[in-house]
């Protein structure tokens, strides 16, 4: 069947249908506006980042998805829990002893359905939808961007004018990367190697869909444990990119010396086997300098990534496309498609976010431990908890780290006495 023809114009073109740009482009679209999102994949096509925030309940509630997302079949996520470097594990984190309202469970998701079903649901609100299509270049007229230029899968260029660009393109990041605008974490350019097992040990009861979280006993290096349906349980390492990687081997490898190193990982493997190849990904932290200008503004990880740790990824990119969505439409409204119009969420999305990063940074800190943290500060385990669920868009968020951040000086300053 012969795809439909593109049109001369859209209002709003979004580059790559993952979470972020599905919804920005389902928004912008419903609010009555043409929408193009473009793929470059053909869809269904596989994404790592398979474990979901219980905060990306109230995004699902805005696309019009959470009765999608309650008949799915994908895993229930309930709690968290951590695992030391000596294998003591912390209790779990149910989230719903925090909050008992049904938005403090979540899913693990496989990103292959899920992400077609976000695609699928931007089409269903009245976005254009094409996968199998390649972004050459975005068009500019001085600064302002004003279209783009794509390839199809039969070869054949277009090039599309537009009054906004959405780039939502991931790790790929092509305006940041066009302009300039990534500037890396230094401290945190991290490799993830990771695969897929089937029959590893899980917990039972309301637990079993948690993700685990594992140091290795040097703290050099960290395990996922992600329970998925069908048995299948998506379990990967992840640390610094020259620890990980030089005079090592291979992947497989590697994964077997860590796992060497971590043996509450073991015991969950002993009757586990290996159901696909082992994967590697650069898991570099990166900001960028600026997020939006005249016609185009960027969510999701072409915003910036922070590392995998806290499962952030995917909440992050959904809060992002629905912001971004409303500046837009609003500019639209008003015939005002500047920077700062198309910016407007920014400060309050990064207000927010910051504190995930600095829970980031605090789980890296080698002698810092949160449970002894919790210890001396119980008072904290509600606010903790609100990190862990992604409650983080509100004034007192970060309140934790007014005695966070000095315990975690202390127990550096120890380490070098």
């Amino acid at each position: 069947m012969t795809a439909p023809a593109f049109k001369d114009e859209y209002d709003c073109i979004v580059i790559g249908a993952g979470p972020g740009g599905c919804a920005t482009a389902a928004m912008v679209a419903q609010a009555g506006y043409e929408t193009l999102l473009i793929e470059r994949e053909k869809l269904p096509r596989f994404h790592v980042g398979e474990s979901l925030m219980p905060e990306a309940f109230w995004c699902f509630e805005r696309l019009g998805m959470l009765d999608k997302m309650r008949e799915s079949d994908f895993i229930r996520k309930k709690s968290v829990q951590f695992v030391s470097h000596s294998g003591r594990e912390s209790n779990p984190f149910f989230f719903e002893k925090h909050d008992p309202r049904e938005n403090s469970t979540t899913w693990q998701v496989e990103r292959a359905e899920f992400d077609k079903m976000l695609y699928d649901n931007a089409a269903e609100h009245g976005a254009d939808c094409r996968d199998e299509t390649r972004v050459l270049d975005v068009l500019f007229d001085g600064d302002q961007a004003n279209g783009v230029t794509l390839q199809t899968s039969d070869g054949n260029p277009h090039s599309i004018a537009c009054k906004v660009v959405v780039d939502a393109t991931g790790l790929s990041a092509l305006l940041a990367n066009k302009m300039n605008l990534k500037q890396d974490d230094p401290d945190l350019r991290k490799i993830a190697i990771w695969s897929y097992f089937e029959n590893a040990e899980r917990e039972t009861g309301p637990h079993g869909g948690a993700t685990i979280i594992l140091h290795t006993e040097k703290k050099d290096s960290w395990f996922w444990f992600i329970p998925l349906r069908n048995n299948i349980t998506s379990i990967g390492v992840v640390g610094n990119r020259d620890y990980m990687l030089e005079g090592r081997g291979k992947p497989e490898e590697i994964f077997a010396a860590e796992l060497q190193l971590c043996s509450a990982m073991q015991g969950r493997l002993d009757k586990a086997t290996i159901t696909d190849k082992y994967r590697v990904a650069r898991e570099f932290s990166y900001t960028t300098s600026q997020q939006s200008g005249p016609g185009w503004v960027l969510v999701g990880d072409a915003f910036g990534f922070i590392d995998p740790i806290y499962s952030s990824g995917v909440y992050f990119a959904l809060k992002s496309g629905l912001l971004a969505s409303d500046a837009i439409v609003a500019g639209l409204q008003a015939d005002d498609v500047s920077g700062e119009q198309l910016g407007n969420w920014i400060a309050e999305y990064g207000a927010g976010t910051q504190w995930i990063r600095k829970l980031v940074d605090a789980y890296y800190v080698n002698p810092f431990s949160f449970g002894q943290f919790l210890k001396m500060h119980p008072q904290y385990t509600g606010a903790l908890t609100d990190l862990l669920i992604g409650r983080i868009f509100h004034e007192g968020a970060g309140r934790i780290f007014d005695d966070m951040d000095p315990a975690i000086q202390a127990a550096t300053a120890g380490k070098h006495e």
